[in-house]
């Protein structure tokens, strides 16, 4: 079942496609789905749909409301590809947070679900992903691809939260020595996970994508199924 829901935060509100298990008969955790740069579009629905068939609920906020709201565009298009990357030099990566520790909070007392609640980004909503895990709001995460996490590693301290990262090796957006400093800062922090794809690049996990990888794919959402299933039952 889907619908969405309105979320009210200091300066506004903005919309989250809620997508509920099939014939759920007990309460199921929450997973809020983090976009890509071209907003909540067929490829993060068909993620939601996916957890949802494995018994999740699936929040996807819209990240990118202050300045479009309910933008859904194409990797394919290339007027597309530059609004995206318009948007994302324009982002307040803070404010963005801020807006899915928003979310989270709804997720915990929304209809059908548990009280308990992930977070799993893609590469925009990888990096947010990183961030709020950095404040606890969660009870895990996982960010696939994070563009920009080494720009934030003073953070990484913070982070208690469980955590599974999953970084393409030949990321033309997360270059190798961007991806060494990422995994040394976390390297101490018990609770985080980070795997390495080798050979694959940017996005190799998004469904219909120029660089999806049906092999690294399944296996990259194979670990983030069992980790999401351990912290949020």
């Amino acid at each position: 079942m889907d619908y969405t829901i309105d979320i009210a935060v200091a300066d506004g509100s903005f919309s989250a496609l809620v997508v509920r298990p099939d014939q759920a008969s007990a309460p199921a955790p929450v997973v809020v789905v983090l976009q890509e740069i071209f907003g909540v579009n067929a490829g993060i629905r068909s993620i939601a749909h996916e957890m949802a068939g494995h018994g999740f609920t699936a929040l996807c906020p819209d990240l990118f409301w202050r300045s479009e709201r309910d933008l859904s565009m194409s990797e394919g298009e290339p007027a597309h590809q530059e609004r995206g990357f318009a948007l994302y030099r324009a982002y307040d990566f803070d404010q963005g947070a801020g807006d899915v520790v928003a979310a989270i909070a709804a997720a915990r007392s929304l209809e059908g679900g548990s009280g308990r609640v992930g977070v799993m980004g893609y590469c925009l909503g990888g990096l947010l992903t990183y961030l709020v895990a950095a404040t606890g709001a969660a009870d895990a995460g996982v960010a696939y691809y994070g563009g920009g996490t080494e720009r934030f590693l003073e953070r990484a301290a913070r982070i208690d939260t469980p955590l599974l990262m999953h970084l393409a090796e030949e990321d033309e957006y997360i270059d190798k020595p961007a991806q060494a400093v990422i995994r040394a800062a976390l390297a101490d922090r018990p609770g985080v996970t980070i795997n390495g794809y080798p050979g694959q690049s940017h996005a190799f996990a998004r469904p219909g994508g120029a660089h999806f990888d049906r092999a690294s794919a399944e296996l990259a959402n194979w670990r983030t199924l069992a980790f999401l299933r351990k912290h949020l039952g």
